[in-house]
């Protein structure tokens, strides 16, 4: 039985010890074999769990954020500013590694490449001789890890997770991996995503006896594992699994195993790659694969779960029977590095498209073109390319920027930007300027550039948007705000146009947007675009902005119901609770 020990400053999170229960029936699961090619679509059969399966080798919303009568960084003289102030924000980044002597070390390297999906918090765990051992840390990697940290880590297996989170002081809790010890051995996990029935399974869960330690969804993965009656570890996961609704991106790792898993609509990325010995490895993105001098060979299909091990190599399985992939769009627009191939599209390519598209359908005369830097720079080059105008740097973005500053008390207007992007004269001053953005969430962060630009002496600014407008919030793992928060649902483009301050607003056509994704349109999720959801969002956990609700709880789940938006008027949480609570009593 594989043990844990917990290198953290907190005790790993437990699973409670309860008499196994299913919340489904436990006879039957639905699985497929996937041969070794990258195209076989997954056509799931049934299949008893008792049976055996052959070994394949495959190579291959927000609401509650800002409270209205909460004032502007600038009328606070201690001034809390996030790096990317004002879009939406990727929660999570994760990485396994298996069968490579230093595992951790380069898991270590390849979270660092995904640094940009998550700063507040990291992880690690390693499994050596069958043991468990875990970092954690809030702050970067390069925060969290050092030569130490990373010495009590040894064996060829680990995993790995960068975090997006609100601050609070029971961050730490929430920091993944999670490991658990259940009757079987221990399990760790990392998970990108957001699951839109946490609630309905945590309130089953908890009504037959299972303790929760942290306020996050991943918890309840867990403890779905450790209650499953399927056999083997493999099919525990298949059977957790199926009774999750939302997005997820996982891997898990036990004492001898490393599993990979995709819910089946593949709203969030996760790719595998295999270094020159042989190790394989798993990762949010193709640039984390590319930092370790590991080959990119496929995306974990939506709906696969993949399993490595020693004994039989790497095994692929089949979730239930899943829709068409609905992949999030917005990996493509501004999450992912423009170095990453995600959803087997580059990245690069899909922004500078973006910019190109838009000076077709949106030209105006102009003498130069910047891009609002980091996310707006490859579309921004795309824009100058297909116009004949020249590309300039014209703001200078800080590398430097923390979450918290001391504001002098003679305040300074628009102090967060400012500390952010620096506008440079000789490019602006007198010039008639297109200034190229990824997206517009609330605007007032647009507001804020366009004013400095102005300041900086520009004769006109127009604004170019490499997304069409952001109408819905996001239920699948991203941090966005509430839908009457978005400046695109309340107001037409004339009116945000007005109400940022340029001289012409456009933003990217979404006919055009799927035309551009020809065949693969029809594979992505525009519930931001369009409000319509592909699983509908009957619940979901808020973070506010200074509050400590997803930084763990310590209270009852009954006292922060003010912290979750209701779904449908027409749901009942108590009907979705009762069928699993009857069930898992039969």
């Amino acid at each position: 039985m594989a043990a844990t020990v917990n290198l953290s400053s907190t005790p790993s999170n437990p699973i409670s010890k309860l008499p196994s229960f299913s919340l489904n029936s436990p006879q039957k699961t639905s699985f497929s074999l996937f041969p070794n090619s990258s195209s076989f679509p997954c056509k799931p059969f049934s299949h008893s769990l008792k049976s055996q399966f052959i070994t394949t080798s495959s190579k291959n919303p927000i609401s509650d954020l800002f409270p209205p009568n909460k004032s502007g960084p600038e009328g606070d003289i201690l001034s809390s500013f996030s790096d990317d102030d004002d879009k939406p924000r990727e929660e999570c980044g994760v990485v396994g590694i298996f069968g490579d002597p230093e595992a951790s070390r380069l898991c270590y390297l390849a979270l660092h490449a995904l640094q940009h999906r998550g700063q507040e918090g990291a992880g690690i765990v390693a499994v050596n001789n069958n043991v468990l051992q875990t970092v954690t840390g809030v702050g970067l990697v390069s925060e969290v890890f050092n030569e130490s940290k990373l010495d009590q880590l040894p064996g060829e297996m680990a995993i790995g997770h960068v975090r997006y989170s609100t601050a609070g002081s029971s961050m730490l809790k929430n920091v993944q991996p999670f490991v658990a010890g259940y009757r079987f051995g221990s399990v760790g996990v990392a998970h990108n995503g957001n699951l839109v029935n946490y609630r309905a399974l945590r309130a089953m869960l908890e009504d037959n006896g299972s303790i929760f330690n942290t306020s996050s969804d991943t918890e309840v993965v867990l403890h779905l594992i450790a209650i499953s009656k399927a056999r083997p570890f493999l099919l525990r996961i298949v059977d957790a699994c199926e009774k999750l609704e939302g997005a997820y991106s996982m891997v898990f790792v036990t004492g001898d195993k490393l599993v990979a898993v995709r819910d089946p609509y593949g709203f969030r990325p996760l790719v595998m790659g295999r270094r020159s010995n042989g190790a394989v490895v798993f990762a949010s993105e193709t640039c984390a694969l590319d930092l370790i001098e590991a080959t990119y060979e496929r995306e974990v299909y939506p709906g696969e779960v993949l399993v490595v091990d020693k004994k039989d190599g790497v095994q692929s399985l089949c979730l239930m029977p899943h829709p068409e992939p609905k992949q999030c769009i917005f990996e493509h627009i501004y999450f992912a590095l423009p170095n990453s191939l995600v959803f087997g599209r580059s990245v690069y390519e899909s922004r500078r498209v973006f910019g190109e598209i838009l000076a077709t359908e949106a030209p105006v005369d102009c003498d130069v073109v910047i891009a609002v830097p980091d996310s707006g720079v490859v579309a921004a080059l795309g824009y100058a390319a297909k116009a004949g105008v020249p590309f300039q740097q014209g703001l200078i973005r800080s590398h430097y920027v923390g979450r918290t500053f001391i504001e002098p008390s003679q305040k300074i207007r628009d102090f967060g930007v400012k500390l952010k992007l620096s506008p440079v004269r000789a490019v602006l001053e007198g010039k008639r300027v297109v200034v190229v953005d990824d997206s517009i969430v609330r605007g007032t962060t647009s507001s804020k550039i366009v004013r400095l630009i102005k300041e900086a002496g520009a004769k006109e600014i127009h604004m170019r948007i490499a997304s069409p407008p952001i109408i819905g919030s996001c239920y699948y793992g991203v941090d966005t705000p509430s839908a009457e928060e978005l400046i695109s649902n309340r107001m037409s483009v004339e009116e945000i146009r007005k109400f940022i301050g340029c001289d012409s607003l456009a933003f990217l056509p979404f006919d055009s947007l799927k035309k551009m994704l020809s065949t693969d349109s029809p594979k992505f999720c525009y519930a931001c675009f369009l409000g319509k959801y592909p699983v509908m969002p009957r619940e979901v956990k808020v973070k506010g902005v200074g509050d400590s609700m997803d930084d763990g709880l310590n209270t009852p789940l009954a006292s922060i119901d003010g912290h979750w938006i209701k779904g449908p008027p027409n749901f009942d949480l108590e009907k979705e609770i009762d069928p699993l609570y009857q069930e898992s009593k039969i």
